[in-house]
Formats: C-alpha cells, sequence, structure tokens
C-alpha cells in the first residue's frame, strides 16, 4: 500500500500542459495571490448580460471624441490664389486678355445692357507668405491668413476705389495646403487631400485614397487632430456615423495593419496563435479552429478564455476568465454567439485523471519490454 502512495505522488511531478479546472478556480480565489481575477461561468444569465455591455478599447464613439466645429475655406500660408481684376474704361492692369462675359464684338454684358470698356485682368498666381500677406501692383501688401476669397476680393476693392473706376475682383483658391488632410501608412495612395466645400468626412478621405492595403476588420484607423489622437477599427466605422468625423484642416489619417488573432494552449491538439481572418469570429468558430478539446487528455468542462480589458482594468476592475463547459447542451448554443476579441486566449484544462493516465502509460513503457522479454524466453 506504501508503495502504491510512492508510486501516485510521483504522478504531480510528471510533464503537464497547464493547470486543471479545478486548479484555476482554486487560484481564482486565492487571498495571496498577487494579481486576483475572476472566473464567470458562461451560462445563460452571464451571457445575456454580456450581450448588453458596450465593448472597450476600440470601441464605437472613440473617433467620435474629436469631433470639432470648423471651416475648410479659409485661407493660410501657403495656398495659391488666382486674382483677376475687372475694371471700367482706363484700366491701371493694362488691355484686355479676357472679358469678364462677352457678347456681339467682346463687349461685356452686365443684366441688359453692354458696357464696351469693361476689361479684366488676370494676376499671376500669388502665394500666400508665411506671414499670411499677399502683395499686388496699386494695392500693396494685403493680410489674408484666416480670411474668406470673399473677404479677400473686397480687401482687393476698396484699395483700389479711388485709383479704378468701379474695380472688382474675383479670388480663386488653386491650391491649398493650408486647407488638405494627410493620409499615410497601409493606404493605398498616400498624400494630401484638400478639403472643398462639400466636407469631405473620414471615410471619403480613405475611399479617395484608393482604401486600405489589407481588410477593412485587420485595419486601424487613427486620427491625430490639434495634439489628440484616437483610433478603431476600420470596419468599425460606419457611413454617417459619429466616428465618420467631418474632417478639417491639417487632420492626419494613418492607417496600420494590425491583424487580429487569438492563441490556444492547454490540451489541444496543438499550441497555436490564429488569425481571425474573417471580420467576426465566434467562440465555437474558434475551437473548431484549433481542433477542439483533446479526447485524451482534456476536460471539457473546463474550457477558459482569458481577456486582457485593458481599460476596465484601468478603472479598476479585476481580469476576468471566463468558463464554458461542453457537457451541458446550451454551452453550444453561447459559444456560438459569443464574440472572440482580438488577442483573447483560450485555454483548455487537462482532466483531473490525465496524470494518472500519464503515470500508467510510463509504467507501461517501463515494464512492458522486460515481460516481453520473460514471454519470449518462456516459450523458447
Amino acid at each position: 500500500m506504501s508503495m502504491f502512495a510512492v508510486l501516485l505522488s510521483g504522478c504531480a511531478s510528471l510533464p503537464s500542459s497547464g493547470p486543471t479546472g479545478r486548479q484555476v478556480i482554486s487560484s481564482a480565489t486565492d487571498p495571496a495571490a498577487e494579481l486576483k481575477f475572476q472566473v464567470v461561468d458562461l451560462d445563460g444569465a452571464a451571457f445575456k448580460k454580456l450581450q448588453a455591455i458596450q465593448p472597450a478599447g476600440r470601441a464605437i464613439g472613440q473617433i467620435a471624441a474629436l469631433a470639432r466645429e470648423g471651416r475648410v475655406d479659409r485661407i493660410a500660408p501657403g495656398d495659391a490664389l488666382q486674382i483677376n481684376i475687372y475694371e471700367v474704361g482706363m484700366t491701371l492692369f493694362g488691355a484686355s486678355t479676357q472679358s469678364a462675359g462677352t457678347g456681339l464684338g467682346g463687349a461685356a454684358i452686365a443684366g441688359d445692357t453692354v458696357d464696351p470698356t469693361v476689361r479684366s485682368q488676370p494676376v499671376n498666381v500669388v502665394t500666400v507668405a508665411g506671414d499670411g500677406t499677399i502683395r499686388l501692383p496699386y494695392v500693396g501688401r494685403l493680410m489674408v491668413a484666416g480670411s474668406t476669397p470673399y473677404d479677400v476680393q473686397r480687401m482687393i476693392e476698396q484699395a483700389l476705389h479711388g485709383k479704378s473706376q468701379s474695380p472688382q475682383a474675383l479670388v480663386t483658391v488653386v491650391s491649398s495646403p493650408g486647407n488638405s488632410v494627410y493620409l499615410l501608412g497601409d493606404v493605398s495612395r498616400t498624400g494630401r487631400m484638400p478639403l472643398t466645400a462639400a466636407r469631405e468626412r473620414l471615410l471619403d478621405a480613405v475611399a479617395t485614397a484608393g482604401g486600405s492595403k489589407v481588410s477593412n476588420a485587420d485595419t486601424v484607423v487613427r486620427l491625430s487632430r490639434g495634439g489628440e489622437s484616437a483610433e478603431m477599427r476600420l470596419g468599425d466605422i460606419r457611413p454617417g456615423t459619429s466616428d465618420d468625423v467631418a474632417l478639417l484642416p491639417g487632420d492626419r489619417i494613418e492607417l496600420v495593419n494590425e491583424p487580429r488573432s487569438f492563441s490556444a494552449f492547454g490540451a489541444t491538439p496543438k499550441v497555436s496563435q490564429v488569425a481571425f481572418e474573417a471580420p467576426s469570429v465566434s467562440l465555437a468558430e474558434a475551437l473548431a479552429r484549433i481542433g477542439g478539446p483533446n479526447d485524451v487528455q482534456a476536460d471539457p468542462r473546463s474550457v477558459f478564455l482569458f481577456r486582457y480589458d485593458a481599460a476596465a482594468i484601468a478603472a479598476g476592475e479585476p481580469p476576468v476568465i471566463y468558463r464554458l463547459n461542453l457537457m451541458r447542451p446550451e454551452s453550444y448554443i453561447i459559444a456560438q454567439n459569443f464574440p472572440m476579441h482580438d488577442k483573447d486566449l483560450i485555454y483548455i484544462a487537462n482532466a483531473a485523471s490525465n496524470p494518472v493516465s500519464k503515470f500508467v502509460a510510463l509504467l507501461n513503457q517501463l515494464f512492458a519490454p522486460a515481460l516481453t522479454a520473460r514471454i519470449i524466453t518462456k516459450n523458447n
């Protein structure tokens, strides 16, 4: 009897792929444990509660927090302006090269009247200096940064008043780096995209740049605005929602390839890291991909899902380990509707009888050759 006890005590020192289900549960209630965690049974009540919880991390509403009011028609340093000056009678800017709107003989038409003395003269494209000013003949230096093209037209007309007869100006923004956003990272076409009065949104910019090089589900969108930044999975942003924010000048949009995956340990056919390769993966699908519990060594009542939620832990909540009992029929329905998260870890516990089975197999390996030799010798 003492020899049998010694043999059984040797089972504890045999190699194992991980703790048993009972050991996981006892660790959760150990008062001396440095890292506290809780084990939640995935039964019907827990599943309903989980469905009502808003997912944390890169979830809905992250980019929406950066929404701001702003305008995209303000002139900024570096912008290129095309300026046309329209004059009547004697002109300051030379002979006519273009009419404001011509009828027969090239005379300008204003309503029902024809004024053959109206002339327009295009000024060369003017670039707004770093101090926000432009300089025009007979006008001098104007501070235009922060103004609209209409404001600049009024400035020019006021500056020419008394120098030219009924001067009128037309200002068109040819190029506007100051009213642009920048796309970089794993986008098909990186670079600068100008904003227009149509008020482009985040998904508009991504689509204009050709979209992501990889699937939307595995692409993270990082929006940087005014010293702040937020990120979400591209596949989680829906057109017209609060996260599809209206873009503002100077926004930087970065697309980052971050494939989602989960890991599998314990009594499985093999330890593995598995990519999602789909917009969503359920716990049932994840178990099927790793081959499910090993019939020889696994405890189907102790399938654990380790989930690290950084936001919840920062709020003072302990890490959560979900336990699924595959011996209960409803567990398969729950597993079919339980969504996997990026970097989840599945652990299938060893059966409590597994060490004993290993020890018996070891004894068979040790003594079976001697028994076989004895039988062969006796027969000969």
